[in-house]
C-alpha cells in the first residue's frame, strides 16, 4: 500500500470548511482530476476520476464522520483505497485540513507515479484549489451534520 499525507490551513472558520467538505458532488469544482461524484446513499458514493488519461470509476463507504473532527472512507468496488480527512481549528477563522489516502496501485504506471510523487502532488494542487474554493465564497454550499460510526447513522 502507498500512503500519501497532505495537509493545508484554510482561512475560514472549522465548521464553514467542514460542511463545504461534505458536499462531495462539488469536489470536480476544485478536483482537476475528478469527473464525478454522485452521493448514493448517505454512506456510498461513486467516484470518476480521470488520472494519466485513463478513467478509473469506485464505490467508497463512508464508515465514520464526525462534524467538524473526522471523514473516514474504503474502497466497496474497484481500486482499494482508504483514507481519512481531519479538521482542526487552528485559529478563530482558520482551520486546518489533513488528508491521508492509502492506495494500492493497480500497475508499473502509477507504482512509477507513486514513487516519483506525482499523486501526492496532485492531491496536494487539489487541497490549494480547495482552500480557494471555501475562501472565495460567501458561505459554504451545503452541509450535512450527521454522524457515522460503522453501520449507525444518526
Amino acid at each position: 500500500m502507498e500512503i500519501i499525507e497532505k495537509a493545508i490551513e484554510v482561512n475560514s472558520p472549522l465548521s464553514t470548511v467542514y460542511n463545504q467538505w461534505t458536499q462531495f458532488e462539488i469536489f470536480p469544482e476544485f478536483m482537476d482530476s475528478v469527473e464525478e461524484v454522485r452521493q448514493m446513499d448517505v454512506k456510498q458514493l461513486h467516484w470518476k476520476v480521470k488520472i494519466s488519461g485513463k478513467v478509473k470509476e469506485w464505490n467508497a463507504e463512508i464508515y465514520q464522520q464526525e462534524p467538524d473532527s473526522l471523514i473516514a472512507w474504503q474502497t466497496i468496488s474497484g481500486p482499494v483505497q482508504n483514507g481519512t480527512v481531519s479538521f482542526r481549528t487552528r485559529g478563530p477563522s482558520r482551520t486546518e485540513v489533513m488528508v491521508r489516502i492509502e492506495y494500492q496501485p493497480d500497475n508499473l504506471v502509477e507504482r512509477l507515479a507513486g514513487s516519483l510523487g506525482i499523486l501526492g502532488r496532485r492531491i496536494g494542487e487539489d487541497l490549494e484549489q480547495f482552500k480557494e474554493f471555501i475562501e472565495n465564497r460567501p458561505a459554504e454550499t451545503g452541509a450535512w451534520r450527521g454522524r457515522i460510526r460503522g453501520a449507525d447513522v444518526v
